[in-house]
């Protein structure tokens, strides 16, 4: 049998066989199931078991007036912890304003080999209406939800090309699986009418609909034990400046932003690749990379505004398979897809606020660090009971792993003594 043609157990079999593996490996891969194996194995390709994730919780962010507690998947230390600050900072200021665009998904057909791209063009347009049928016949549940075919555009691009743009409705899907049907459809149709030949029918991943979050904050509530809050508000519209005139700056900036959206839309069974892209083809839609928030004073507030694009669906793709997403979309009060992508817009905007807050303040280090002794502990061997003592160790000595199983072998060493101690006083 092929590799793919195996169970996951015969393919880590396999795996330990060919020396890929340890057997401990396996063991490990066949032990580790949130998931059916059977759920597995038919989301993805070769599954040979799984990669947890820990799940936290951004508590109590206020979004439209609405209170959301953020399931985020991650793995990084600080990230929940910047986000559930920027979170308080900003309910306590009346919590976040967003608004998100009617969700729409975009599908191109490129034509190539014409004879005529002008000719083709206008012939392609007389067909409009046999085009919305195809359209129907493709995928004739979605039209019964009240979805379908939104916009249609015909271009050329440059001599060689000629591009039908699809602008489609997936009503709550995110609606990949939907444009690649139709546009494919819509391909096989088209050919009958023109000469030429396709060279693609597939979605395009850039920004459609965008999600703006923002929020205005009282300069005294940023205030620090060391640092004012009007020193500290002064300091980040400094830092949004440079990112606009800095694209280095402006990368990390996004960053910033990106670590809790990523996670949470992890967590939601959503595309995160998806989201990558178009929030980095919008970040270079002027031309020049910039930030994708802007802070500024306004009236003795600081007000900080975001703005981005957000493809994701509540339905469909992976998110029906994952029962833990089901868990997410509850939790996090996700009632339909646009509540969904303005509580995770606002999450970025709240999760940038924290990261410039401690730039601004006592410096981003000093807190992740703090953070980082648990990873480190955890990478050294460390067992329950030892952690307290390592982390304690890590917080007052060097934060690295060389020095983290040091101190661990010292902690048992010592431990080893103290018991000796006691059974001689027996």
């Amino acid at each position: 049998m092929k590799f793919y043609e195996l169970s996951p157990e015969k393919r880590r079999d396999q795996l330990v066989q060919e020396g890929w593996l340890t057997t401990q490996d396996a063991a490990l891969l066949a032990g580790t199931h949130s998931l059916p194996e059977v759920t597995g194995a038919r989301l993805i390709e070769n599954a040979i078991g799984e990669f947890p994730l820990p799940l936290g919780v951004a508590r109590n962010l206020l979004v439209n007036g609405q209170l959301h507690q953020v399931p985020i998947a991650d793995e990084e230390p600080s990230v929940i912890a910047a986000a559930s600050n920027g979170a308080r900072l900003a309910t306590a200021n009346g919590g976040v304003r967003t608004h998100v665009a009617a969700h729409r998904v975009v599908a191109e057909v490129v034509l190539t080999n014409l004879t005529d791209l002008v000719q083709a063009r206008q012939t392609i347009l007389a067909h409009q209406t046999d085009i919305q049928k195809v359209i129907a016949v493709a995928h004739p549940s979605m039209i019964q939800r009240g979805g379908g075919l939104d916009q249609l555009t015909v271009e050329s691009l440059g001599a060689q090309f000629l591009k039908i743009r699809l602008t489609l409705d997936p009503q709550q899907a995110m609606g990949a699986n939907y444009a690649n049907t139709v546009a494919e459809a819509v391909a096989a149709a088209v050919t009958s009418w023109v000469d030429g030949d396709v060279l693609v029918s597939i979605l395009t991943n850039a920004p459609t609909e965008l999600v703006t979050a923002e929020v205005s904050l009282e300069s005294a509530s940023l205030a620090t034990k060391a640092v004012s809050g009007d020193v500290i508000a002064k300091k980040i519209v400094q830092l949004s400046d440079l990112a606009f005139v800095d694209a280095e700056r402006a990368v990390t900036h996004n960053k910033g932003i990106l670590n809790g959206i990523i996670g949470a839309v992890l967590a939601t069974g959503n595309d995160t690749r998806a989201v990558a892209a178009s929030i980095g083809a919008f970040a270079c839609a002027s031309g020049r990379y910039q930030p994708l928030s802007r802070w500024y004073m306004d009236q003795g507030h600081l007000v900080g505004h975001l703005q981005l694009p957000l493809p994701m669906g509540a339905v469909g793709g992976a998110i029906g398979a994952l029962p833990m997403a089901q868990v997410v979309r509850r939790l996090g009060g996700y009632q339909n897809l646009a509540i969904m992508q303005q509580v995770i817009a606002a999450l970025g905007l709240v999760q940038n606020l924290a990261a410039m807050r401690a730039l601004a303040g006592p410096g981003i280090q000093a807190g992740h660090m703090k953070l980082q002794a648990n990873a480190l502990a955890i990478a050294a061997g460390a067992t329950e009971t030892e952690l307290p003592m390592l982390v304690n160790a890590l917080r007052q000595g060097s934060m690295d792993l060389k020095h983290a199983q040091q101190y661990l072998t010292t902690i048992r060493l010592n431990k080893k003594v103290g018991q000796s101690k006691d059974e001689n006083r027996d």
